[in-house]
């Protein structure tokens, strides 16, 4: 039989320390020491438990994200993100360029705060390029048709369109941006977009004239138009009224310059067909020459 001091309880004095020090580790097996774990446990719409790994990895993600360093603009780095897209992202912004819709804000549900360079870089460059072929087209159909006209390739018209259309595509924007940012600060409601986005929603616009270019201006001008509309009312509508038509009136006013300006100059009206000369008799009455008659004498 134990003896009576065997069952009574005795103070460790190491465990003691140990606890006094890690208070917030419980003891296991004697004088090891176990620390306490919390274990976060999730449970779905389905009823289901399972543990918060997918929100621990999301938080460590976001975590990294915000230690990792942007690189300066001097850098191939930063221009390098505007670059990041893909097929499906490019053709989707395209899509929604061509078919605008009232209340689809192109910049919230196209590019979702996320512009990129690639798409207008690469419409600006083929619209030139189809401005310049389809001009050199159209003397090269008035030539067949007037044999007087003399042709040949005007290359100048590749810069002239690059110029127009790259300026067109990055001066506006800038100038538009500029002035929201200044009527932000007169109407705190008003949030515009920053310049990248307002320079991606002008490049997108302008693809429409790509396969309308030949066939109908007014066409492509109205849709291209409606898109910049109704992307920039969301934004204009804070301010007054009278700022709001006002700034809508310019921007439709100088898509429609940049269109009429594209027309003028790269598509020449054609000369109309030389009308087919009537054909003459072959057989003409003869012409009957009359001798006078012979004069008379005063005797007779």
């Amino acid at each position: 039989m134990a003896a009576a001091d065997e069952l009574a309880f005795h103070e460790f004095e190491e465990a003691t320390n140990l606890l006094a020090q890690t208070p917030n580790e419980a003891t296991t097996r004697g004088d090891q020491l176990v620390p306490q774990r919390h274990v976060a446990v999730a449970m779905d719409s389905g009823g289901s438990y399972g543990a918060e790994d997918e929100v621990e990895e999301s938080d460590k993600t976001a975590l990294l994200q915000e230690e990792k360093q942007q690189p300066g603009f001097w850098t191939f780095g930063y221009y390098q993100s505007f670059f990041d897209v893909d097929t499906a992202q490019v053709l989707d912004r395209i899509k929604g360029s061509l078919l605008p819709r009232p209340g689809h804000n192109f910049v919230r549900h196209r590019l979702r705060n996320r512009p990129d360079l690639y798409g207008p870089f690469w419409i600006c460059a083929t619209l030139a390029f189809v401005l310049a072929v389809t001009g050199n087209l159209t003397l090269v159909l008035a030539q067949r048709r007037d044999p007087s006209i003399h042709y040949s390739p005007q290359f100048h018209k590749v810069t002239v369109a690059g110029t127009a259309i790259y300026c067109y595509a990055w001066l506006v924007p800038l100038a538009l941006w500029g002035f929201l940012q200044w009527r932000k600060g007169v109407r705190e409601r008003m949030g515009p977009y920053t310049f990248l986005e307002t320079v991606c929603v002008y490049g997108y616009s302008l693809f429409v004239f790509i396969p309308t270019v030949w066939l109908s201006g007014a066409l492509a001008l109205a849709l291209s138009a409606a898109g910049l509309v109704f992307t920039l009312w969301p934004v204009v509508r804070e301010d007054s009224r009278l700022a709001a038509v006002l700034l809508l009136s310019v921007v439709v006013l100088l898509h429609a310059l940049l269109a009429t300006g594209c027309k003028f100059y790269f598509f020449q009206p054609l000369p109309p067909e030389p009308a087919a000369a009537p054909h003459q008799a072959t057989s003409q009455p003869p012409t009957v020459l009359l001798s006078p008659p012979p004069p008379r004498s005063a005797a007779a």
